[in-house]
């Protein structure tokens, strides 16, 4: 296994989660510690420290050091990576319906050949 695929791996471990995504959705409005991170969960501080610790571990999220506070900090790159994936599986599967349309097409008469089935034909 390559390194993105095993990076893409422990991502979307990460994300299968709840808490986690709403980890995530929170930090893409703003960086935040722990403390406020933790505001509206019934949960301790330590239990959203290991979510975040998860994240972090997943390249999602990144830790900084602001004077006294500890803000946590989304890693957009990451995203581009997971984004990559999922627009090539997309892609994949539009082709295939493309393939499903023209062929129903065809079969019911309403259907307009593609250029691979016109070059064809000639």
């Amino acid at each position: 296994m390559d390194d993105s695929t095993e990076r893409l791996n422990r991502v979307f471990a990460a994300l299968a989660d709840p808490t986690r995504r709403d980890l995530v959705a929170r930090l893409a409005r703003a960086d935040a510690t722990v403390g406020e991170l933790a505001e509206p969960y019934d949960m301790s501080l330590q239990a959203v420290s290991k979510h975040l610790k998860v994240l972090e571990e997943a390249g999602l999220v990144t830790r900084g050091r602001d004077a006294q506070r500890r803000p946590a900090h989304l890693d957009a790159e990451v995203f581009d990576l997971m984004t990559k994936w999922i627009e090539r599986y997309r892609r994949e599967v539009e082709e295939r319906y493309r393939r499903l349309d023209a062929l129903l097409g065809r079969m019911t008469g309403t259907g307009e050949q593609t250029p691979d089935e016109t070059r064809d034909a000639s």
